[in-house]
């Protein structure tokens, strides 16, 4: 078996190829193809370099917003080619979980400091404090000055795991659908910061499908006055300009009466939402169960770089697994038992046979 699989001329075929071989070479015993398919299986090379697993192992997990402005998500949008007339590159996007409501700006270079400076001054002075941020493993959204400004505010700080947006998915949705109004609305193709405004000011007004409410009237309790309404004159306006200030007051004090109800009815819909999406996802999940102890391989980012180049394995390991939450994160550790300094999910790591 071991001359057939990795010899001289083996081609590290799978167990059911190696039997068919073997029995070419005149060999057959009772058991042959049960002991080439375990040999094949807990060959090194050949669970190093196996295909990718693209089946998600574990049923989606949703995270939910308790109220308005409780939870953000952050990200960077960018290098941007070309670089905006003013020599700005990237996009800092926030999106509130709860209310869809999105803040972005556009930046030279996202430093830490900018990125500091923007939850402070657009988001913890606008809004309040959050309960949680989340954001991906980027360093200039990890540093010493992020970790100071959540310790100082009781922020909560969550990580994402590496090429995992489905984790943040919120604000990967806002930041596609900001780049393609932005690439709509351009007109030089170096002007898209000046358009950035206005590409935030129609997300804001559009209905967004998981809450069924526009992110505007969720806010701020009733709808935006859109430059079509003054142009063509709606209802909407009508109504205000025949009203006098009493009139106007109460309505006002009705609208806000009501935002409570929507934000309720906008959970409701959020919630039903999610749930459909889950159905979807989970018809696809082929369950991998880790425990404490078991050997993993894990997956090799593209952001890793090795020597081999082409010939780069697909898998690294193996690794002992030192805690398994139920979300599907792994706790990994060397063969020493030294701790890998990030978690990485279940979907990132397979079994690992000897």
């Amino acid at each position: 078996m071991e001359e057939v699989h990795e010899g001289v001329c083996g081609t590290h075929a799978n167990g059911f190829t190696m039997a068919r071989q073997i029995m070419r070479f005149g060999y057959y015993w009772s058991t042959m193809e049960g002991d080439c398919v375990n040999y094949a299986k807990r060959c090194h090379k050949c669970q190093i370099y196996g295909d990718k697993i693209h089946v998600p192992p574990s049923p989606l997990h949703v995270m939910v917003a308790p109220w308005p402005f409780s939870m953000w998500g952050i990200d960077v949008i960018g290098p941007i080619s070309p670089k905006a007339s003013n020599g700005h590159q990237f996009i800092f996007v926030v999106i509130d979980y709860f209310t869809k409501w999105v803040e972005a700006a556009s930046y030279a270079s996202v430093t830490k400091s900018a990125v500091s400076k923007f939850l402070k001054k657009e988001i913890i002075c606008r809004y309040g404090m959050p309960e949680r941020i989340i954001s991906d493993n980027a360093l200039n959204l990890n540093n010493s000055t992020i970790a100071e400004v959540c310790n100082q505010f009781k922020i909560r700080h969550h990580n994402s795991s590496p090429y995992r947006p489905k984790m943040n998915g919120a604000v990967e949705a806002a930041n596609k659908n900001i780049k393609k109004i932005v690439g709509k609305m351009t007109e030089t193709y170096r002007d898209w910061h000046e358009k950035l405004p206005f590409t935030l000011f129609a997300y804001r007004t559009l209905v967004r499908t998981s809450t069924r409410a526009t992110p505007f009237s969720l806010v701020y309790g009733m709808e935006a006055v859109l430059p079509i309404k003054v142009e063509i004159s709606s209802l909407q306006v009508l109504s205000e300009l025949k009203l006098d200030e009493a009139e106007w007051i109460q309505s006002r004090y009705d609208q806000l009466n009501l935002i409570e109800k929507k934000r309720l009815k906008a959970i409701c819909h959020s919630q039903m939402y999610q749930k459909r999406m889950m159905w979807a996802y989970d018809k696809k999940v082929h369950p991998r169960k880790f425990h404490k102890g078991d050997l993993v391989l894990k997956k090799i980012l593209p952001i890793q770089k090795d020597f081999r180049g082409k010939w780069m394995p697909n898998w690294e390991g193996p690794y002992v697994v030192k805690k398994a939450f139920s979300g599907g994160a792994l706790i990994l550790a060397e063969m020493d038992g030294r701790n890998l300094p990030n978690p990485v999910n279940s979907d990132s790591v397979k079994k690992y046979f000897t």
